[in-house]
């Protein structure tokens, strides 16, 4: 089982997504403030999620930066994305939908189609 975790940050919350492939939703988007409670309640899910779970979310400045730290630090793999490289994702509709939930779930569609790889760090 393969889980992906899109997370759209912005200043002081992120709303976050989570599928499977097929876009199987997991759980709806919902939000997430960045207070150290919340934060870590975010890394109990993720952590509980059966299977391969990847997060991933874009680079925001330094909105990102709390939420990658919690994360990481439960042991979770994580990965901050250039904006530009999902922003161009998918951009085959002529519909054009920009809200928080639907960010995070292209999001997680992203890591879905490209089975980010995890590279160690020595």
């Amino acid at each position: 089982m393969y889980n992906a975790v899109g997370i759209d940050v912005s200043k002081g919350k992120s709303t976050v997504a989570v599928l499977q492939p097929a876009g199987v939703i997991i759980r709806k988007p919902f939000n997430v403030n960045h207070t150290s409670s919340e934060l870590d309640e975010l890394a109990k899910y993720i952590g509980s999620l059966e299977g391969e779970t990847r997060v991933v979310l874009e680079c925001t400045g330094r909105y990102h930066e709390p939420v990658v730290k919690t994360l990481s630090e439960a042991g979770l793999f994580v990965s901050a994305v250039n904006p530009h490289l999902i922003k161009n994702f998918g951009n085959n509709s002529i519909r054009k939908v920009k809200s928080d939930p639907a960010d995070a779930k292209k999001i997680a569609r992203y890591t879905l189609a490209t089975k980010i790889k995890h590279v160690a760090k020595n």
